[in-house]
């Protein structure tokens, strides 16, 4: 089987979130075209990319003379909304045992039932039996928006439980280890440290850093780390083994794209392009990521 359409497709969704949405959403495709190149995407990969992930409600086009721009749809930018604080906060560290649930009926249609499954499992919940799923410490405005999208707002009950039991109980680790497959999780997160370690080590002892080799080593950085993070439910701590493989994933990840940001921020303004120019300035919000990132206050000359 091809991978390369599956693989086009999933690296510009990580570039959208990553590198696009911060700077408004919206990019002239010819421009994004030479800033993927190095990847390996070529033009053909590329605008079939864009136009499958038109037809998955991602992205929309809007045609400007002879240029086309792709911007983040409504949708697209609220599935960002949802992994954004997934992929670059840490997860809560207390836990005083609270519950969400969501118990989907058997009458609920099977293309909207999967629908819903698949958004679930995505923000993190796991299934304790038939037609029930649960998380601890979920976010509830997002599990409200997913019920909304899927429109299934009307159709599940969905509500709060709090445990009676110790916090460490046999019985609740064993439940948790039933509904989360964190052995492969950790394994998963274990691979992307042995990957990316010898990065870090190489950036960091460089006499100096090359600002296309930032944004690339970026990209396939955070490309690795929302990989593991879609199998990640982000548990609270009480509930994960110790020595948790994923909080030593996110340490690296954080010391990496600090010291990579920077220079890929720059090449990615003297590369992409919009209707009106160059690329607006990162949002206030980009700098909230991984604990707060130092703005560079990067000029530009186009």
């Amino acid at each position: 089987m091809d991978r390369h359409p599956t693989r086009a497709n999933s690296l510009i969704i990580t570039i959208y979130g990553d590198f696009i949405a911060p700077h408004g959403g919206t990019v002239w495709l010819g421009s994004f075209i030479k800033l993927v190149r190095p990847l390996g995407l070529n033009e053909r990969m590329v605008r079939t990319s864009v136009y499958r992930l038109s037809q998955e409600k991602w992205l929309v086009s809007e045609q400007l003379g002879r240029k086309s721009y792709y911007s983040l749809t409504t949708s697209g930018r609220r599935r960002f909304e949802h992994a954004y604080r997934r992929i670059y906060f840490e997860p809560q560290d207390v836990w005083a045992g609270e519950w969400q649930l969501v118990m989907i009926p058997p009458s609920l249609a099977g293309a909207q039932r999967d629908a819903l499954r698949k958004d679930l499992a995505w923000a993190g919940y796991g299934t304790l039996a038939s037609g029930i799923l649960a998380h601890p410490s979920a976010d509830t405005d997002a599990l409200l928006d997913i019920l909304q999208e899927t429109g299934a707002h009307d159709k599940v009950v969905a509500m709060k439980a709090v445990n009676i039991s110790a916090l460490t109980s046999k019985p609740l680790q064993e439940l948790v280890r039933e509904c989360w497959n964190l052995d492969a999780l950790s394994a998963q997160y274990l691979d992307f440290v042995d990957l990316f370690r010898p990065v870090l080590r190489t950036m960091r002892t460089a006499n100096s850093l090359d600002p296309e080799q930032c944004f690339l080593v970026q990209t396939l950085l955070m490309h690795a780390f929302r990989r593991a993070l879609l199998n990640d439910p982000q548990l609270p701590s009480q509930l994960l083994p110790a020595n948790w493989s994923g909080g030593v994933a996110r340490q690296l990840c954080r010391d990496l794209y600090s010291i990579t940001y920077p220079l890929a921020q720059a090449h990615l303004l003297s590369v992409c392009e919009t209707a009106n120019g160059p690329l607006p300035a990162a949002a206030p919000y980009f700098y909230e990521r991984f604990g707060g990132l130092v703005d560079p206050k990067i000029t530009i000359e186009h």
